[in-house]
């Protein structure tokens, strides 16, 4: 069944309970987040409480469409207006250095922020009210709208799976892009990714003349950005992120005991006899990055409940275009390497 819309009133109710330090999930394009009044540090820690989040991990602060952003930061360089003025709104986080009002536990403690200014309907729609009720400099903090370290919700229902009636929440149908937005640091004097996402480096280098630092984790002074840990976006099930070649063996090895029961999400080209395997329960991959990031946490949820014992996903192509759903898969199998 098709989602309704908030009417004005439940987005103005929502609002409220923004402005009195309470907690609301809310769509993005990218995922939902649990946002909280990023000026109030006890909404914040409300937010770190209810995802078990480590106190020194940042969050991102939603800006409503036209409201400013150099209310957060202490300067906005001329980069950063352009990347705005291009990509805004949308999905594209950039790390700056903090206004000294804003509260260090929007960063976790550090010196920077990150801001956005999501393109949903019902999230400028949420945040264009709570802004008014701050004189238009009002600004909701709002990680992923989940457990710690767990998968990423792209509907209301999953916020409702992971939290139950304790959080309120906004519908607004499911996310279309699907995984978190690109975090881009200008922080340092110098364009850096800190976490791919829709918004690719080249697109930003179109924009700015300048090619961004990519993420190899060399970058020692890189401040900390939501979803960068080695081990996050992660199932309960366990995960194993393989070539197909190295796949078929841990088929082969479930092949004739069909009461141990695995996922493969694998291309139709490479899966073969196994799609229809009577112990394997098979979902052909998405052939497109757009489509497989859209899809990629709803999938990853279904196979939780699918009563599998391990997920086994083919790897992805290595090229730029897939560099953000391969971060999420990489980041997710990471969460497992150490039960191998």
């Amino acid at each position: 069944m098709p989602f309704v819309a908030p009417d004005t009133r439940q987005i103005h109710e929502a609002a409220a309970l923004l402005d009195a330090g309470e907690l609301v999930a809310f769509p993005t394009e990218t995922v939902y987040g649990l946002g909280g009044d990023a000026e109030n540090p006890e909404a914040i820690a409300r937010i770190y409480a209810a995802k078990g989040r480590p106190s020194n991990h940042p969050v991102i602060v939603h800006l409503a469409p036209g409201s400013d952003p150099a209310y957060w930061v202490r300067e906005l360089p001329a980069n950063a207006q352009k990347l705005i003025e291009t990509f805004w709104p949308g999905p594209l986080t950039l790390i700056l250095k903090r206004a000294a009002h804003v509260p260090e536990a929007v960063s976790g403690g550090q010196d920077s922020v990150g801001i956005r200014c999501p393109s949903h309907p019902v999230a400028q729609a949420l945040l264009t009210a709570f802004s008014a009720m701050r004189e238009g400099h009002g600004g909701v903090a709002g990680p992923s709208a989940n457990r710690f370290g767990h998968v990423s919700p792209t509907t209301a229902q999953h916020v409702r799976d992971e939290f139950g009636a304790a959080i309120h929440v906004l519908d607004g149908g499911a996310a279309k892009v699907g995984i978190e937005s690109t975090i881009l640091d200008l922080s340092r004097g110098f364009p850096a990714l800190l976490r791919p996402g829709h918004v690719s480096p080249l697109q930003i280098a179109q924009v700015i003349g300048d090619m961004p630092r990519l993420a190899d984790g060399t970058d020692a002074s890189a401040p900390r950005a939501s979803g960068t840990l080695k081990a996050h976006y992660a199932p309960r099930t366990p995960l194993s992120l393989l070539p197909f070649a190295e796949l078929e063996p841990l088929l082969a090895a479930h092949a004739l005991d069909a009461d141990r029961k695995l996922a493969l999400v694998a291309r139709v080209s490479s899966a073969g006899r196994w799609a229809d395997a009577l112990n394997v329960h098979f979902i052909a991959a998405p052939e497109d990055p757009q489509s497989y990031a859209r899809d990629l946490y709803s999938l990853l949820r279904a196979l939780d409940r699918a009563n599998v014992e391990r997920i086994l996903i083919e790897t992805l192509p290595a090229s730029a275009e897939w560099s953000a759903v391969n971060d999420r898969l990489g980041r997710a199998a990471a969460a497992f390497e150490a039960q191998e």
